[in-house]
């Protein structure tokens, strides 16, 4: 790289299956951009703000296990991350860094291309960081979240943050909503304890898994199965970091080339598994 190329990075641990340098690299070519972006594997959330300055990284996207960690280690957040409680994209302004929180726009904005948030009602499952960005971006919409977790404690936890109802995972059945959200870092309908399968799942008449990859998780298979109409989690990986390029150079990102060299990064994923 010149000195002129504009540096941005991946910051986790670990970071070596993230489709995120693919997708971002691909953006800033078509932009006419001479910028680099980078995956760099971090055990300690505190190294990241040394490291950027040391290597001139203008921006980067945090992702597992810091997105909490981050925010002890920034001199400013935006009132997204403080609600949300995690970080998942940083901006250097001089010698200041900022935190924000891409992850719910990106989840609002895969949620529109299929159905209206406002009036509705969205069962959300975890009680993590996906489900806080979920719940928040929910909320944000006018749509009404209702928390599904199997730990009562950090369920109830949740609900109580933002102010609305929980209810205990084997009780999903009950739970009337337009849209159920898998925001669990495994929706894995195989496991035989999973409760959120077969009659239950077909009370819902979307469903949505926020993981990107696979393209189509067991969950959303087991879903579209038993008649529900699904949301990979493709579009909100995309709609994220999309808003990460607007925030860090000011311009509009060509979401259509990040989707597209996405999928055939996942096509091609899913083959080479096939042979």
């Amino acid at each position: 790289m010149s000195p002129e190329t504009a540096r941005y990075a991946l910051f986790g641990n670990p970071v070596g299956h993230s489709l995120s340098p693919a997708m971002h690299n691909a953006a800033y070519e078509a932009m006419g951009l001479s910028a680099r972006y980078l995956a760099i594997p971090v055990e300690d959330a505190g190294a990241i703000p040394g490291i950027m300055e040391e290597r001139g990284i203008r921006g980067a996207s945090v992702t597992l296990p810091h997105k909490r960690a981050i925010l002890g280690h920034l001199d400013e957040a935006s009132p997204a991350c403080g609600k949300i409680g995690a970080a998942n994209t940083l901006v250097r302004k001089g010698d200041r860094l900022r935190g924000e929180n891409t992850d719910w726009e990106g989840f609002v904005l895969s949620i529109r291309e299929c159905l209206e948030i406002r009036g509705k009602v969205f069962a959300v499952v975890g009680a993590g960081g996906a489900a806080h960005a979920a719940v928040y971006g929910i909320l944000e919409e006018g749509g009404t979240p209702v928390v599904i977790n199997r730990s009562p404690d950090t369920g109830r936890a949740l609900a109580e943050r933002f102010g609305c109802p929980f209810v205990p995972l084997e009780e999903a059945g009950r739970v009337e909503a337009s849209c159920l959200v898998q925001a669990t870092s495994v929706g894995i309908t195989a496991a035989p304890d999973w409760p959120l399968k077969g009659p239950v799942l077909s009370r819902f008449p979307w469903v949505m898994d926020m993981v990107y990859t696979p393209l189509r998780t067991a969950f959303l298979e087991e879903a579209e199965r038993m008649g529900c109409r699904i949301i990979p989690g493709l579009a909100m990986f995309v709609y994220q970091g999309a808003a990460q390029i607007r925030l860090w150079t000011g311009r509009r990102p060509p979401v259509e080339t990040m989707r597209n060299i996405v999928l055939e990064r996942l096509s091609h994923e899913g083959s080479e598994k096939g042979r």
